[in-house]
Formats: structure tokens, sequence, C-alpha cells
């Protein structure tokens, strides 16, 4: 393994993590806001698999507009235009601040000196608000580089949003190949996408076993 220490050679480059923000360090979940909107379980339940579910949102982390995507979701579900409307007129309300866990990894990574980035699908028009606002601002201020899907019109898992990322990279570390990555993400798929093109990747779903998988792979979580 190459050295975690930050280095300026064209020659070397250090062990690298990228971590997806989302459900890995930040609290995300849409049944914040609409328990205050459907109070049955059961109808909520059906409304976010099957009205604004997450193929729908995903689409929008690609870059298509709020606006448009309401308004077409709206004009298919006539009968649930108002709580289609609120999907993102109250979005604010789904996040519920930052996971400590996630956070937990973060922090130990970031005091040894290991060099952190971010991946992640999220709509350009709603990350301003995390970039601008607390306790997202101060985090994100602690990467050396956010890659945010809507602003490059690519999500994960596709393949080009990765290489963009190791581009990115590349600005920092111009050693830097795929093999020195360790991407952390809690979607089987995007995780999958990332070890195609050969990255180290973890499926994010419990804190103790992500930072176990950092250990065995000499860092320090």
């Amino acid at each position: 393994m190459t050295s975690m220490a930050h280095t300026t050679a064209a020659t070397t480059a250090p062990t690298i993590v990228v971590f997806d923000l989302g459900g890995v360090l930040f609290d995300w979940n849409p049944d914040y806001l609409y328990r205050k909107l459907i109070a049955d379980e059961a109808e909520r339940q059906w409304f976010l698999a099957n009205i604004c579910n997450g193929e729908w949102n995903v689409q929008q982390d690609g870059g298509r507009s709020l606006s448009e995507a309401t308004a077409a979701l709206s004009a298919r579900h006539p009968d649930h235009a108002q709580l289609i409307g609120a999907f993102y007129a109250r979005w604010t309300e789904m996040l519920g601040g930052t996971l400590a866990g996630g956070m937990a990894i973060f922090e130990a990574l970031e005091s040894a000196g290991v060099p952190l980035y971010a991946l992640t699908n999220w709509s350009a028009e709603t990350f301003p608000y995390a970039r601008n606002t607390h306790p997202f601002q101060p985090v994100l201020q602690r990467f050396k580089d956010v890659l945010v899907s809507g602003e490059e019109k690519l999500i994960k898992p596709d393949a080009r949003i990765y290489q963009r990322m190791l581009e990115r990279i590349r600005k920092h570390y111009p050693a830097a190949q795929a093999q020195h990555l360790i991407f952390i993400d809690d979607v089987q798929r995007n995780v999958e996408a990332a070890r195609a093109l050969g990255w180290r990747a973890i499926h994010h779903t419990d804190p103790a076993a992500t930072a176990a998988q950092l250990r065995n792979w000499g860092l320090p979580a």
C-alpha cells in the first residue's frame, strides 16, 4: 500500500478515500417530510414507492430541472399534485443532519491525513442549500473536492462520473490511479460500478463494518 501522507510528487500517490454523502455522512429521508403530510404509514410508503420514488428523484440528480420534474409527474398523477409539489418545495425538511457513525470514520481518516473527496448524486438546484447551511457546510469544506452529479449531468453508477472524479483527483495527485481509491457508498450498484473500474469500494450498511474494512486495508477508522 502506498503512503497515506500527502505528496506532490508526480511519481507517487497516497491512498485516497471518496465518500458518498447521503446515507453515509448526511441523513436524508423523504419520510421525514411525508410523515407530516400523509398520516397513514401504508399510504405514505406506497406514495414514496410509486409516485415520488427514487427512480424519479435520481433524474433530477442527473440534471433535470425540479420544475420540469414536478410538472411532468403532476400531469401523470393529478390527484397527487399537491403532494408531488411538496417534494421539492419542502425538500429541506427531508434532511436530518449528519450521521454520527459515518462522521466518526470521516474524522478518523481526516486526522490521519488521508486525502478525502466526495462523489454524490445530488441535484444542482438543491445542493447549494447544503453548501451554505450548517451542519453540512462545515463538513463539505473539509473535502479536497466535491463532485456533484447534477452539476456534471452524470449520475452514479455511470462509469463516466467515476472517471470525472479521478480526473479531478489528479489535479491534486497527478499519479493517482484507480487502485489508489477507496469508495464508500450506501447503494450497492454504485459500489459495484466503482469496483468494475478498479477502485476498492465498500457497500456502507453499518459504520462498524465499514470501519473494519478500512482497517483491513491499513487505514485508521
